[in-house]
């Protein structure tokens, strides 16, 4: 149930108006979804479905995905036989079974296309402009890169989803974040969206979806689009997007799953008028200057307690507030730091490339940008997004330096952003990581998480300690 309305609208409210099925009287809206993406953490939506005696409405629009718990290690090349946890091992088994059941697609383990359902999605095709995605995982929010509305959900609308293809959703405010300039060398969308955050708090994005705009994220790849708009949620918005463009397209064209010959001049034509018009309203404006940019790094346990490299661990005495100064206080106690530390230099126990964030192939090359001719001083495990990224990879030879620098090359996997399936970090040791989240025990109970780009990962893994990637 379309709204017709005479003024400019932005791309949010052109995919949000096509969508609506119909209002409530509390001012929720029915949607329905295009995409609905589940990993194996689903297992509960599928169970409330059962008991209700229900069916997956539409099974071509849920896609299977296993992530959380795939092994990045191999027992005799048998990847099921290296799953350690008998609860990963489980909900595995019960996603196949769900999928089966109900027909629908499902990438395992053993199919060649599996992984991280934010990095297989987008690479297939399978996100497209003007969609709604959604999926039982707040990272969904990757998919709006391509021009899509993309947001996680619980598992009670995960049922909802499933049982009727639609989803009920308050229409969040808008803020459009401009991001002008260009990055500096070795400088990432994942250092401004950590610049992002530090400046504007990590709640601040919350009731919003963000529309990422600006000569920077227009000059960005899709892959580096994907990381800004992954750490949406970080931020407290549910979604972020990036209006439709010559990349979108260009990118899409190589897409396998994307539509071909005639339909794409059709559909070529639909997604160039998504883009926001000009005079469109935002509830919010921020602008943020890519060409200041530095490579950022966490030093707490939250995305917005982070700094420049060159940057010092806070000072919680100068904080007048009590509440924020003993937020800062735990943060500190927990990483083991001392106020007013200097980032670099912090030593570091374990390194971690890999995630929905980053560990797409562009990721990779960076990273091996940094290792070639060099060698790690801590345990370093790099895992790719998906199979076809690490086929990738090693078709350009990036597995090679990886192993000569003496990292591990694993298989696809959310691995040890989650700290699953014995990808841990142990109780007090420091972890240089390119995933999303540092919260206390993300990576396991008393791990220490630095989040920060790939590049500054290996950076980090060749100095045993946190260092400026600009110097190498």
């Amino acid at each position: 149930m379309p709204t017709h309305v005479n003024r400019p609208l932005t791309l949010f409210e052109k995919i949000w108006n096509r969508h609506v099925v119909t209002a409530s009287a509390d001012g929720e809206s029915l949607l329905y979804v295009d995409r609905n993406l589940v990993h194996e953490g689903s297992f509960l939506a599928f169970d409330l479905l059962r008991h209700a005696g229900s069916r997956v409405r539409k099974p071509s629009g849920t896609l299977a995905f296993v992530d959380h718990f795939a092994p990045t290690r191999r027992v005799e090349g048998d990847r099921a036989a290296a799953i350690f946890d008998a609860d990963g091992r489980h909900v595995i088994m019960e996603l196949e079974k769900n999928a089966q059941a109900h027909s629908l697609e499902f990438f395992g383990l053993a199919d060649e296309l599996q992984g991280i359902m934010h990095v297989v999605g987008p690479e297939l095709g399978l996100v497209l402009p003007g969609l709604v995605i959604t999926g039982n995982d707040s990272h969904t929010c990757t998919n709006g890169a391509f021009s899509a509305f993309a947001f996680g959900i619980g598992q009670s609308e995960i049922k909802q989803v499933l049982e009727t293809q639609t989803v009920w959703r308050s229409k969040p405010k808008t803020m459009r974040v401009c991001i002008a300039g260009g990055l500096p060398p070795r400088v990432f969308s994942k250092d401004a969206a950590l610049a992002l955050i530090g400046r504007l708090g990590a709640g601040a994005g919350t009731g919003y979806v963000i529309e990422y705009a600006g000569s920077c994220v227009a000059a960005m790849s899709m892959e580096a689009r994907m990381s800004l708009c992954n750490m949406s949620i970080e931020a407290g918005a549910r979604s972020g997007m990036v209006g439709p463009d010559a990349t979108t397209f260009d990118y899409l064209s190589r897409c396998p799953r994307a539509p071909k010959a005639g339909d794409w001049n059709d559909a070529l034509e639909a997604w160039k008028g998504l883009a926001t018009e000009v005079g469109a309203q935002f509830d919010r404006e921020v602008s943020l200057d890519g060409n200041k940019l530095v490579p950022m790094v966490t030093w707490g346990t939250s995305l917005d307690q982070s700094a420049g490299i060159e940057g010092t661990v806070p000072r919680p005495a100068d904080v007048e507030d009590a509440d924020k100064r003993a937020v800062l206080e735990r943060a500190i106690s927990y990483m083991g730091l001392s106020p007013g530390t200097a980032l670099r230099g912090i030593p570091i126990d374990r390194a971690f490339i890999g995630s929905c964030t980053n560990a797409r192939v562009e990721d990779l090359r960076a990273a091996a940008e940094i290792l070639k001719s060099s060698r790690v001083r801590v345990p370093t495990l790099i895992s790719p997004g998906s199979m076809s990224v690490k086929r990738q990879a090693e078709s350009e030879g990036l597995d090679r330096i990886f192993v000569s620098a003496g990292a591990e090359w694993g298989d696809a996997s959310c691995s040890m952003c989650v700290g699953s399936n014995g990808d841990l970090v142990a109780s007090g040791q420091r972890c240089a990581s390119s995933s999303p989240r540092n919260f206390e025990g993300r990576q396991g109970i008393g791990a220490r998480t630095h989040v920060m780009s790939p590049a500054m990962v290996a950076a980090a893994a060749v100095a045993g300690a946190l260092v400026d990637v600009r110097a190498f």
